[in-house]
C-alpha cells in the first residue's frame, strides 16, 4: 500500500488548485471511471468492513475456499519436481519408473484442477457478496433519498450527486469486483509461493527474495511520477468535456455570434494538453510491468547460478532446483497484481467516500405518526410571527404573520428575491421554521406527518416536470387510483382534452423523456390537470402562466380559475393581470408583507402596489435624438 500513498498532499494541492468545474469533472478518466482519490482510505475500509458485517460467514467461507485453492495451487510444482527426479533418475539408471512418473503426473493434474474449481467457488462467491453489497448501498441510498430535506438538495450539484448515486456505486462495485478477488489470490500465493520456497532451500528462498525490496522501490518510483500525470490527465479530460457540453449545449448562439473559431482553437489547445499528459501517463504506468520482469528475470539468474551450484555439490536435487526455480517466477507475478490492482482498489475506495457521505448527510427532521382516520382539511392556513432565512447571516422573512381562510384566494406579488416562492416552500414543509409557526385549520404543521400535509396540497410550478410516458400517465399522477371517467373530467376541466384530440395517439401519446414533442402552454395545461385530479384542499400556483402566450393564458387562467373553486389558493404572479379577481393580494418586500388587500382597494392609493401595476401597464415615453441620447 506504501506505494500508493506517496505524494498524496500534493496531489489534493494539485486537485485545489483547479477550477471547480475542472475539479468536478476531472474525477473521471478517459475510460469513464472515477479517477478520484481517497481521502480517508483507512476510515472508509473500515466503514466498507462494518457494512460487510453481515456477510462474514460467507466471507469467512470464501477466505477458506481461497485458501484450499492457493495450497493447493502452490504444492503443483513440488509435485512435479518430484517428477522431474523421477525422470532424472530412470534416466541415470536406465530404468524408468512409469508407474511412479503417471501416479506424479495424476496427482499434478487433480491438484490443479481442485485449485482451479475451488478458485471459480470462491469467485462465485465473493461476487454475490459484492453485489449483496451493492443491493445494500442502493437501498440505503434510495431510502436516504427520501429522508433528506430540500435544502440540503438545494446546495449540491445535481450532477454530482447523480454520480454517487450511479456512477460512483457502479465504481465500487467493478473496482471490488476486478480487485477483491484477484488481490486475496495473490496475496494467498505470495505467502505459500515464500513458504514453498523455504521449505525447499532456505538459503535458495533468502537469495531470491533480495531482488523484492528492489522491485518494490522500483514501483514506489514509477508510481510517483506517473501520479501527477494521472492528475494532469483527468483534468484535462474534464476540461474537454466541460468545453464540449458547453457547446452542444449553446451551438446556436456560437453560431449566431460567429464564435466556431475560437471554440475550434480553444478545444485544438485542449485536445493536445489532453495528448501529452495521456502520453506521459500512460508511458509511465507502463514501465510497471517491464521493471517487474526485468527484476523477476534477474532473480532467475541469481537463482539459477546458486541453484546450479547447489545441485553440483549435492545439496539439492534436479527436481528441487526446477521446482523452486518454478517457484520464483510464480512470486513476481502476484507481486504486480497486487501493484496494479491498488490503483482501481483506490478508486474504489474514493468512490465508496462519496456515497457514504452522501448517506451520512444530515435528515430532516423526524415526522410525526401518520393518524389512521385524519379528519378533513378546510383549509384555514395561517402565519404566526414566522422568521426564516437560508443564510443565518443573511435575513429573508422576519416576524411575518397573515391568515388565509378556508376558500380564499391569496395572490402573493412583489419583485424577484422577495420571498414569494419562499412562503409557499415554508407551507409544504420544504424547510423548517427558524422562529414562529404555521397551522392549518388551527394545527400546527410541524406535527403533522409530511405525507399527510402535502397530500393535502397541490402545486402547479413554473417550471412544468413531465415524465416519458403518455398523457393519461402524466394526469394520472396525481392520483394513481382515478378512474379513466375521473381523469378525462379533469382534462375537460383543464382545457386539455381540446388539445389532445389533435395529437397523433389522444391521451396515448407517448411525451419523450424532454417534453418537447408538445408545447409550454400544452405541457403547463397538463400540470394544472394533474393537480385538478389530486383534488387538494389546498392550491399553490407558483407562476404557472409565465411563459406561455397571451392566447393560451387565458385558457390557463380559465383552468386555474376552475381548478381554485372551494379551495384555499395561494397564487404567486409577475402578470398583475392574472390575480385581479384574488381575495386578497400581498405586496412582499424584503422578506415582508408591505401591503395588503383586493385590487381595488391596493389601487386606491399611491402604494407599492399602485406603482408595480403601473409599470406593467403604463410605458414612460421617451425621445431619443440623432446622437442617442434619451431627451
Amino acid at each position: 500500500m506504501t506505494i500508493i500513498d506517496d505524494q498524496e498532499q500534493q496531489e489534493q494541492e494539485d486537485l485545489d488548485l483547479a477550477a471547480p468545474e475542472t475539479r468536478a469533472a476531472g474525477r473521471w478518466n478517459s475510460a469513464g471511471v472515477p479517477g478520484e482519490r481517497s481521502k480517508d482510505f483507512k476510515n472508509a475500509l473500515r466503514r466498507m468492513v462494518r457494512m460487510l458485517g453481515p456477510m462474514r460467514v460467507v466471507l469467512g467461507i470464501v477466505v477458506l475456499v481461497a485458501m484450499a485453492s492457493a495450497t493447493l495451487n502452490v504444492f503443483g510444482p513440488k509435485v512435479l519436481g518430484h517428477g522431474t527426479d523421477i525422470i532424472v533418475q530412470g534416466v541415470i539408471h536406465h530404468h524408468m519408473n512409469f508407474g511412479a512418473l503417471h501416479h506424479v503426473l495424476i496427482q499434478a493434474i487433480v491438484l490443479y484442477t481442485a485449485s482451479s474449481a475451488l478458485s471459480i467457488v470462491a469467485a462465485y462467491m465473493l461476487a454475490g457478496v459484492i453485489q449483496r453489497l451493492m443491493f445494500k448501498l442502493r437501498s440505503d441510498v434510495e431510502d436516504k433519498v427520501n429522508v433528506l430535506p430540500l435544502s440540503y438538495i438545494d446546495k449540491q450539484s445535481r450532477g454530482d450527486l447523480l454520480s454517487r448515486v450511479t456512477n460512483d456505486i457502479d465504481n465500487v462495485a467493478q473496482s471490488l469486483q476486478q480487485t477483491l478477488s484477484q488481490m486475496l489470490t495473490s496475496v494467498l500465493l505470495l505467502v505459500g509461493t515464500a513458504v514453498m520456497m523455504f521449505t525447499i532451500s532456505p538459503l535458495l528462498a533468502v537469495v531470491a527474495l533480495t531482488t523484492v525490496p528492489v522491485s518494490i522501490w522500483g514501483m514506489r518510483a514509477v508510481a510517483r511520477r506517473s501520479r501527477p500525470k494521472f492528475i494532469s490527465q483527468w483534468r484535462s479530460t474534464g476540461l474537454l468535456n466541460s468545453q464540449i457540453e458547453e457547446t452542444f449545449t449553446g451551438h446556436a448562439v456560437v453560431k449566431a455570434f460567429g464564435r466556431q473559431r475560437e471554440v475550434e482553437r480553444r478545444f485544438r489547445d485542449t485536445n493536445d494538453e489532453l495528448y501529452e499528459s495521456s502520453f506521459a501517463a500512460q508511458f509511465m504506468s507502463s514501465l510497471m510491468q517491464p521493471l517487474t520482469m526485468f527484476m523477476g528475470n534477474i532473480q532467475y539468474v541469481i537463482v539459477a547460478v546458486v541453484g546450479g551450484l547447489r545441485v553440483s555439490s549435492g545439496a539439492i536435487t534436479i527436481g528441487d532446483i526446477q521446482a523452486f526455480i518454478q517457484y520464483s517466477r510464480q512470486f513476481s507475478m502476484p507481486l504486480t497484481q497486487v501493484a496494479s490492482m491498488m490503483n482501481v482498489f483506490q478508486s474504489g475506495i474514493a468512490s465508496f467516500e462519496r456515497v457514504v457521505e452522501f448517506l451520512d448527510a444530515e435528515e430532516q427532521s423526524p415526522d410525526a405518526v401518520e393518524s389512521d382516520n385524519p379528519p378533513p382539511v378546510r383549509g384555514r392556513v395561517e402565519f404566526c410571527d414566522v422568521t426564516f432565512s437560508y443564510d443565518p447571516d443573511r435575513p429573508l422573512i422576519e416576524s411575518l404573520s397573515l391568515v388565509a381562510e378556508p376558500g380564499q384566494t391569496i395572490a402573493i406579488v412583489g419583485p424577484t428575491g422577495a420571498g414569494k416562492t419562499t412562503l409557499v416552500n415554508l407551507i409544504m414543509r420544504f424547510y423548517e421554521l427558524n422562529g414562529g409557526v404555521i397551522t392549518l385549520d388551527g394545527q400546527d404543521i410541524s406535527s403533522i406527518p409530511r405525507r399527510e400535509l402535502r397530500s393535502n396540497i397541490g402545486m402547479v410550478l413554473q417550471d412544468t416536470w413531465l415524465f416519458g410516458g403518455t398523457i393519461r400517465d402524466n394526469i394520472a399522477y396525481g392520483n394513481p387510483d382515478a378512474t379513466e371517467e375521473q381523469i378525462l373530467a379533469a382534462a375537460r376541466a383543464t382545457y386539455v382534452d381540446r388539445f389532445v384530440h389533435s395529437l397523433p395517439d389522444g391521451y396515448d401519446t407517448m411525451i419523450n423523456e424532454e417534453g418537447d414533442n408538445i408545447s409550454a402552454g400544452q405541457k403547463q395545461l397538463l400540470t394544472i390537470a394533474r393537480a385538478f385530479l389530486a383534488d387538494p384542499a389546498i392550491l399553490i400556483l407558483d407562476e404557472a402562466t409565465s411563459s406561455v402566450d397571451t392566447r393560451t393564458e387565458v385558457l390557463i387562467q380559465e383552468a386555474m380559475n376552475a381548478l381554485r373553486k372551494e379551495r384555499t389558493s395561494f397564487v404567486i404572479a409577475h402578470r398583475l393581470s392574472t390575480i385581479r379577481g384574488a381575495d386578497v393580494i400581498l405586496v412582499m418586500e424584503n422578506g415582508r408583507i408591505v401591503e395588503q388587500g383586493s385590487h381595488r382597494e391596493l389601487l386606491d392609493h399611491d402604494g407599492p402596489y399602485y406603482r408595480l401595476y403601473n409599470s406593467q401597464f403604463v410605458a414612460p415615453v421617451v425621445d431619443i435624438d440623432g446622437d442617442g441620447d434619451v431627451t
